[in-house]
């Protein structure tokens, strides 16, 4: 007969599982690792079109398409992710993720639309990824511990792309958009359940 084990020991077990359980309900998981790894590809693809167009209107149609099919890459996927972890999007902790995340992507938005109507096409760049990883950061507050590691290391290169000219600063854009995304989608991927 094996002997009992001892209540401290249980005790702390069940502290444990209550712990990681109050975690998971308090963050959203959600965060498609291999939607990131198809946003990387295709944003790095975007990067080489738009460097041979770089001084040219078409510059910002490429990129504009890209953010879109980023975005349905990402909502497709995020979807997928969360319907086998059976999240739901109006819970809580989704709730909170995604008012930090869209506040300044909404903001990204309105500022591109001001800076094509002024001719300040050199600013966008930085714009966009200092604003996309203000998004990470502030909805890294409410999801899994690598996002806001990936909104700073945007943030990093959206404070090159202020001192970079346009052809430097589209070249950022890949590494943030396609290498990024890459990176962080391989590692969200592997450690956290695709």
């Amino acid at each position: 007969m094996s002997s009992p084990v001892p209540i401290h020991d249980h005790a702390l077990n069940n502290l444990r599982y209550i712990r990681d359980a109050m975690e998971r309900a308090s963050a959203f998981t959600s965060i498609p690792g291999w939607g990131g790894v198809a946003v990387g590809i295709t944003a790095t693809a975007a990067a080489v079109l738009a460097q041979r167009v770089v001084h040219r209107r078409e510059w910002l149609y490429i990129w504009l398409i890209e953010a879109i099919v980023a975005a349905v890459i990402a909502g497709w996927t995020m979807a997928l992710k969360a319907r086998r972890a059976g999240v739901s999007f109006t819970s809580a902790p989704a709730r909170r993720f995604f008012v930090s995340y869209f506040a300044p992507i909404v903001a990204a938005g309105a500022l591109t639309l001001l800076l094509w109507r002024i001719g300040f096409r050199g600013a966008m760049p930085a714009t966009w990824l200092l604003l996309y990883g203000a998004s990470f950061i502030s909805s890294g507050a409410f999801s899994i511990r690598v996002v806001p590691v990936m909104g700073v290391c945007f943030m990093l290169l959206g404070i090159g792309a202020v001192f970079a000219p346009l052809a430097a600063a589209n070249v950022l854009l890949g590494v943030g958009f396609g290498g990024l995304h890459l990176i962080f989608g391989f590692i969200i991927a592997r450690s956290y359940g695709g």
